[in-house]
């Protein structure tokens, strides 16, 4: 029995003018906050710099119209983050993008699996 081929994965980035991007980088980010409560701790888990964090949630938060992630400075009661109200809408929005198109594309993938060459051991 053979295995099942691996998954594919779509990355896909939307460019908004000459300056914005929203792609898979950002909203992972985006993600980990939400789920950690903390730009620092969120980089941490995505392998970054609590400066390259800080600096990808300043340039969303300039970006949008209201701040996608809302943070409290720490002291006695330790800060913190949260996405805002745009925050989970933009997040929303982008993995839903990310899902359409990956459905779409679902036939035009499998041709181009059939094309590839077989690797042994996916290497």
């Amino acid at each position: 029995m053979t295995a099942p081929p691996d998954p594919v994965r779509l990355r896909l980035r939307l460019l908004f003018g000459s300056d914005v991007m929203l792609g898979p980088g950002k909203a992972d980010l985006l993600q980990q906050i939400a789920a950690t409560g903390s730009i620092s701790a969120a980089g941490r888990a995505m392998g970054m710099s609590y400066k390259r964090a800080w600096s990808l949630v300043e340039e969303m938060n300039s970006a949008f119209r209201a701040p996608l992630v809302l943070s409290v400075r720490g002291g006695a009661s330790g800060g913190g983050a949260s996405l805002s109200e745009t925050g989970e809408a933009v997040l929303a929005h982008y993995r839903k993008v990310v899902a359409i198109a990956a459905a779409a594309a679902e036939d035009e993938i499998a041709a181009i699996r059939a094309l590839l060459c077989d690797i042994p051991d996916g290497k």
